[in-house]
Formats: structure tokens, sequence, C-alpha cells
């Protein structure tokens, strides 16, 4: 019997586009790239994935590509592969057919990658090290791939498509997200499906946020010096394969689990961005094992020495760099894009150390090869593109130079509004220039102002309630001696490091969470927040929990209804105040030159005194208090339906002294007063709704955000506008 029996299986020559293993409804094409392969078999495995039931060599080899057509192979097939070739270090090359190799293509794997020294192509612990062979067969203990049925009724799902100026992003773990939610039932937590709970999507939907962006769900690898410590990599970004989802994330194994999530999210109006990892693979540098590029053809996927290409360019900090400057990998980057898009309809990207993908042979090239290929493709222009700007090679910091359509993790507005509210002197330059949209970094070739994606914490990094409960890190967990990550944290503990009993310090903390969130959801850009800084999610102090899948990590529900309710009732406010008033969000940069009829500017910055700052006081380095006042009448804005955006006039006042200031509010032209509808020293935020006349000192307390709208005269309308 064909495929599990003594017969040989049925092979034709097939075609070598497209690559990968693909089901047309009568049989399978496998495609297989490798430029310097000698011979490439195809290995089919029974439904255990334990036993190897046929090896097949690929009749053909086109245009690099080996190839071949099973006609008797349906979906659910697990294979892998192993690639002939030759084992020369020294010249790149790492062929070792001894080692099954997993499809870079695979739509779909099976089974987990079991650590044994049998995944390496070398012996390890051989004097010559990695130029030694390893003979030894790692088939039993490795992953599988699986043969996919692409079929899915979308039925009437539609994207959301809310327009960049509109967007929140909360960033979220697929798994940890769900691991400890009550309402999700104990065999959904963890998964995709657990995403897509009525418990979840109303948690979602109800907060407020219209997109949420998952850390890498590409299929990856626990490390193995991770796995011997008892530790996983938690976060994902070890990735092992592009088109796979991670299976761990999975209750079937099938992927209708992801589109139904993807689905359900678009209903409640989410989209849904994937972090991904396109700068490297889980294969580490030359000691690493051999998984499946290294063995496909290591020579053409990486970056290699010049001069010794036994060693591989390392500008991602974790032993080895996609070589996207080869054609062959720069299309499976594409395609993995593509394939994210139109098969699975997700809804944007967020690209990890995006500064190797745009590196060519000279550096970092904002007209670089993938740069280029991503700008003019027609599937990827109606999706959102999210760069983390940095690597660790020469020149990696990046910050405001990747192309228009690209918006871009801004960490100069993390750490400016994280000295700000620390008390830091000299920080209102720099953090005035953030709030409103950092146009110094972004403002050029007609990109917009939502090109900033602002944030105060992500997943990289301490929690919000840790940020103001540690002066230090704390990761002795991850078991390096606290040596990783960040030092310059620009935290403070107020007193106590760590949990503290006493309510002063507890209340200064609570407050100056709610002063960092707010100064996020009020600032021009893209707002981006952590998942569980709304409720109080706490790591212990542990900036780098990349390795604890644990309840270190995974979101404690019990929080909404304890401690954490009064922060989840001000985060809701924020982003409803944000919705509510168009001139927070304006798509374009705001420099105070442009004015609605009665002369008031679109943005201006006031001292305590009422007046707009002079150039003296901006250089006062003591100075932590400062009001921003946005005018919705001063230009014209239309939202995409072509209704009018105009809006009415707020002015923030942002304290960030110990002590409290008197603010005079500014007497502006069509105004009657002022009232307060944020106020961060209440739990929830909600403002007192008096009206405070303008003109005459009002008391800010120290470390105090607020936000007034100005009560305007019944006949100014008409001549704001």
């Amino acid at each position: 019997m064909p495929l599990n029996g003594s017969e040989r299986t049925t092979v034709w020559p097939g075609k070598p586009y497209p690559l990968g293993a693909t089901w047309d409804g009568f049989g399978v094409n496998f495609a297989l790239f490798s430029a310097n392969a000698e011979k490439v078999e195809l290995c089919l495995f029974d439904p255990s994935g334990q036993r190897e039931v046929e090896r097949i060599a690929l009749p053909e080899h086109t245009d690099e590509v080996w190839h071949g057509y099973l006609p008797e192979a349906r979906p659910g097939q697990l294979y892998g592969y192993r690639v002939h070739g030759p084992y020369d270090p020294a010249n790149g090359h790492r062929f070792n057919p001894n080692k099954l190799l997993l499809d870079p293509y695979a739509k779909a794997l099976f089974g987990g990658i079991r650590w044994s020294d049998a995944h390496y192509g070398y012996r390890l612990g051989s004097t010559r090290e990695d130029l030694s062979f390893d003979r030894r067969d790692n088939a039993r203990i490795m992953a599988k791939c699986r043969v996919v049925d692409p079929a899915f009724t979308w039925g009437n799902d539609r994207r959301p498509e809310v327009p960049w100026s509109d967007t929140v992003i909360y960033e979220a773990h697929a798994r940890g997200f769900t691991m400890r939610h009550p309402d999700v039932p104990k065999p959904l937590r963890g998964t995709f499906a657990g995403l897509s709970t009525p418990a979840v999507l109303d948690y979602l939907k109800g907060l407020g946020i219209t997109a949420i962006e998952l850390l890498p769900v590409h299929a990856f690898t626990d490390d193995r010096h991770l796995t011997i410590q008892g530790l996983h990599n938690y976060w994902g970004y070890n990735s092992i394969g592009f088109f796979a989802p991670e299976p761990r994330y999975m209750t079937t194994g099938v992927l209708s689990e992801f589109k139904t999530m993807v689905s359900r999210l678009h209903e409640a109006g989410i989209e849904v961005i994937l972090d991904v990892v396109y700068n490297h693979t889980g294969e580490g540098n030359h000691l690493g094992p051999t998984l499946s590029f290294r063995g496909i053809d290591n020579a053409s996927y990486y970056r290699l020495m010049p001069g010794d290409k036994r060693y591989y360019l390392d500008d991602t900090g974790t032993g080895n760099t996609l070589n996207l400057t080869h054609p062959r990998v720069l299309q499976m980057v594409m395609d993995s894009l593509r394939y994210w898009v139109t098969d699975m309809r997700v809804d944007g990207f967020r690209f990890d150390l995006a500064t190797v993908l745009g590196r060519e042979s000279y550096g970092f090239d904002p007209a670089g090869g993938f740069l280029d290929a991503v700008r003019q493709d027609p599937v990827l222009a109606g999706v959102k593109l999210i760069a983390e700007p940095w690597d660790v090679g020469p020149g990696g910091y990046q910050v405001g130079n990747f192309p228009p359509g690209w918006a871009e993790w801004n960490d100069r507005y993390r750490d400016s509004v994280r000295r700000y509210w620390r008390g830091d002197e000299g920080m209102l330059p720099e953090v005035a220039g953030r709030i409103a949209g950092s146009s110094d970094l972004f403002e050029k070739r007609g990109r917009k102002a939502w090109s900033s994606v602002n944030f105060v914490t992500a997943h990289d990094g301490f929690t919000l309630d840790d940020l103001v409960s540690y002066t230090e890190k704390h990761n002795w967990a991850n078991g390096e001696n606290n040596r990783d990550g960040h030092s310059a944290n620009y935290s403070s503990n107020y007193g106590v490091e760590g949990p503290a009993g006493d309510q002063k310090i507890r209340a200064i903390r609570d407050r100056q969470r709610r002063n960092l969130l707010a100064t996020l959801f009020l600032s021009q850009g893209t707002p981006m927040m952590l998942a569980g800084d709304e409720v109080g999610h706490s790591q212990l102090g542990n900036n780098n929990a990349y390795c604890q899948d644990n309840e270190l990590t995974w979101l404690d529900w019990t929080r909404m209804s304890g401690e954490g309710a009064g922060m989840l009732a001000f985060v809701r406010r924020l982003i409803a105040l944000r919705k509510a008033h168009p001139v927070l969000r304006r798509p374009v940069f705001l420099h105070g030159r442009v004015a609605s009829e009665d002369g008031l500017k679109d943005i201006a910055w006031y001292a305590p005194s009422g007046a707009e700052k002079t150039a003296e006081q901006w250089r006062n380095t003591h100075a932590r208090c400062i009001g921003l006042l946005l005018n919705g009448h001063a230009g014209q804005y239309l939202r995409a339906d072509g209704s009018n955006a105009d809006d009415g006039v707020l002015l923030i006042v942002l304290n960030a002294h110990v002590d409290a200031v008197p603010f005079t509010l500014p007497d502006v032209p069509g105004g009657r007063g002022w009232r307060c509808v944020l106020d961060t020293r209440v739990a929830d935020g909600e403002g007192d709704g008096r009206m405070v006349l303008p003109g005459k000192p009002f008391p800010v307390d120290g470390r105090t955000a607020l936000v007034f709208v100005l009560v305007e005269s019944p006949e100014r309308g008409d001549v704001a506008r």
C-alpha cells in the first residue's frame, strides 16, 4: 500500500513552484530550494511521526529547486528532508544527510524537537568542533512537517481596516494572556482558541483597543541550554519556520484554529498584528544544531564571514543572520508575509530587529532590497508595517530612517517619558517633542505622525507596575546571574524595592502608573500598551522574562476585580477620551503654524504663568510642569468617510514636580472656562467636571496629569471654524 506499505509510492516530476508541500486536490507537489545540494530525499513518516516509511529522491532539479509530485499523498502526511552535499564548513557548506530537516515552507509542524547531541551536524565534544562530522540519525526525535489542506470558510469576514491615526495597539502573548483566565475553558488556555473565546473578545472590545499585537507565533525552538535548566523560550524569538504556527499554541494542530481566532477578532473590530522574526533562525552560530536551513543550503540562507565562511555574521546577537540579499531567501520572506496576509488574513506585522532586514553588504539602506520589495508589493500595501528600528550590528540604530509606509517603535519616547515622570532634570524640551509626535525623527518623505509607535513599556523590559516598584532589575530566575536584560530602565521604587506595605508609597506608585499611561494616550502618534499593565501585572522586577513560561509572566486575571479594577477603569477612560477627540490623533505633525480664524494655534505650550513658554523658559532645566494646548478647530481634517474631524480645544497639564504648582489656565478666544475631564489623582481618572475660570492660578498637585476641555462661548463655533 503506497505511503505506508511495501509498495513504492508513485512519483511524478512535479513543478518547481510553488515551494513547499502543496495539496492541489489530487496529490501533493514537493519543492525545495537548494543551490548547492547534490541530492534531496523526501522522507515520509507514519501518523505517529516515529517511523520513516519511505525515502524518495526528488526526481527533478530545475533552477536550483528540487521537486517531485506524489499523486497518492494527502493532507496530514508527515514528512521531512535529507539533503546531500559537501560537508565543508570552511567554504560555508554543512550538508549532512543523517539529519532530518524541516521544510522552510512547511505550513504546519507535528511534534517537537527533543534535544539530543544527534541534532548537531558535527560531533559534540570533538576537538575539531564543527569541522568534525556526526553520522547519527536524529529523525525519531525531530519535529516533522505536515501537509495541510488550506480550505477554510471565512464567511462574511472583513478586515477592520482601522486607519493608522485611530489605531491603539495592545501587545500580548498568545499563551500567557489566557493561561490563568478563569472564564477560558482549561483545555483552551494558552492557545489561539483561547484568544477567540467570548470572555476574551468581550474584554478586548470593552478595553477599546483596535489591534492586538501577538508576540511571535511562527514555529520556534527552545534553546537547549534553557531546557536543561527547566526553562523555555517563552517569547518565541527563535524561529525555525516562517509559515507554520507554533504547535504549542494550538489545541488541534489544524490551521482553522488560527483562522477562526482571526475571524472572531475581526468580528469584534480588532486587527491582528504579528511580531515576526525574519532576521535570524533558531539554529544559532557555527556550533548550533542542524534543523533546517543550515542543512539545506547554509551558504545561501545565512550571512557568512567574508574570508572565512565557517563563521556567521551576527548582527542579531543570536549567533546568525539570515541573508536577505540572496534572492531565494528574500523570496521566502516575501512569500511568508504574503501567505499570512492572504491565507491567514492577518492585518500587519511588527518586524523584530528590522534594521537587519534593511542591511546590504555595505550597511543599512532604506532603499535596500527587502524594504523596496515590501514597498512595491500589492498584497502588503494594505497592511500595517512596524519596524523595531535597531540591531546590534554597526550603525544598527536607525530610528526614523525607515521608508514611507512604515511605522517604528520609538524608544526615545519611552525613555524621555519615563525620565520626565521620574523627575529627571532638563527633560521638558525632549518630552514635549515626543508628546507632539517626534517630528524631528519622522517628518520627512511625506511620513505621518502615526509613524511614531509610542510606548512606555513592552514585553522587553519592566512591566508598568515594576517600572514604579523597582530601581534595579531582578533577573535571577533566568539563570544568568542577573547579567541579562537592560540596566538603564529609568525606573524608581519610591522608597522600597519591590512590593510595599506603606500606603503612601503605594499611592505614589499608583499615581505614577496613571501619569505614564495618560501621557501615552494623550500623545500624538500611535499608542502601544503592554497587556496586563491595565490591571497592574508584575514580573517581580524581571525585565527580561524571555524564558519564564510560568505564573511570573502569565496574566493574573483576579486583579481585574481587586487591586486592578480602578486601573482598568482608568485605561478604558483614557482610550475612550482618545477616541472622542480627533485632536489627540492628528495624522499630520502639529507645529503651531496653523490657527483657527480667531488666531488660536493648533498646538501651543504654556508655562504655569498661563502664557506661552519662551525660549528662556525652555532652557530652564529645573522646570517640570507644562501645559499643552491642542486646538481642534485649527486646520481642516476629514475622516475616511469624508465627515469633518473638527474638535474642541483641549489643555493637558503635566506636573512632574513632587510639590504642587499653581498653574494659571490660559485665557483663549471664545472660551468661558475650562472643565476637567481627566485627573490622575483619582483611581479611575474621572475629572470633577467643575469649570475653572481662566486667568487665575489653579493648584496642580505634584505628580499629576490633568486634561481640561474648553467651555466655549455659544458664538465661538462659527468664528473658530
